[in-house]
């Protein structure tokens, strides 16, 4: 397959969630970003932590066959739920784990772990009334807001406006801070037990300039596992690579992917 047609199959399965191909039955999951499950919102602490993993299991448990071969791709934060989920339910067929830019370690200690954990942890409330009152603004200048705001970055894709606008809002903003909170808390430890277990499934992917995750951080992975699949960005993509390079990262996705 081309690099085109690999990055068009992985964005169509982003879509779908989960798609059968040729005569092995595989399974793309993307754990950052399926939805809200109602079996699972009668969790306690469902937008905490724990129950964003739960809830991941109980989509593959609900939707999933249990012998569909899986292949995982996190960002962020949804590689320390990869972890989890591969340490939580051993039998989980999971044939490769993507982790860009991972998040699974010393969030706190990093230096935008530093800036975000008191805003996080002790003064989330007080941005809940400003983002209320920007929610009561028209879309109109919603709209005008989100792209000033983005006027810095270079080829900001257009289809994050509408994305970012919807996120003007009370709830989905406590919900993300009060989980943000957790991560910083919580996220401290790499599990190096789950990550030498399942070592050849892994491709680490980390950021050059990533102020979440430092290059010391994959300087120790590394260190740690030599034989692993661990590489550093040399083309200069941010952290958060959806506002600028999200169909370059889906093509180095897809050509990691189909090469394997």
């Amino acid at each position: 397959l081309s690099t085109t047609v690999q990055s068009e199959v992985i964005h169509e399965t982003l879509r779908i969630c989960c798609s059968s191909t040729s005569h092995h039955k595989t399974g793309l999951i993307f754990p950052s970003f399926c939805f809200k499950d109602a079996s699972v919102t009668e969790k306690e602490d469902v937008f905490g932590l724990n129950g964003q993993i739960e809830h991941k299991l109980a989509f593959l448990r609900k939707h999933v066959p249990r012998d569909t071969n899986l292949l995982l791709i996190g960002h962020s934060i949804g590689c320390y739920i990869i972890l989890e989920m591969l340490k939580r339910d051993p039998e989980l067929k999971v044939v490769k784990a993507v982790m860009l830019f991972p998040t699974i370690e010393r969030m706190a200690c990093s230096p935008q772990g530093k800036v975000m954990t008191p805003v996080l942890c002790r003064l989330r409330y007080v941005f809940y009334l400003p983002i209320f009152l920007l929610s009561l603004l028209p879309e109109r200048l919603k709209v005008s807001i989100v792209r000033l705001a983005l006027r810095n970055f270079y080829a900001v894709d257009t289809s994050i406006i509408p994305a970012t606008v919807s996120l003007i809002n009370v709830d989905c903003a406590a919900s993300g801070m009060y989980m943000g909170s957790q991560e910083m808390r919580l996220v401290v430890e790499r599990d190096n037990a789950t990550v030498r277990q399942h070592l050849s499934k892994l491709i680490f992917y980390y950021g050059a300039t990533d102020h979440w995750c430092p290059v010391q951080y994959y300087h120790d992975i590394r260190k740690d596992f030599p034989e692993g699949d661990i590489r550093l960005c040399e083309r200069g993509i941010r952290h958060a690579f959806v506002l600028d390079a999200a169909e370059e990262m889906a093509n180095m996705t897809a050509e990691w992917i189909f090469d394997d």
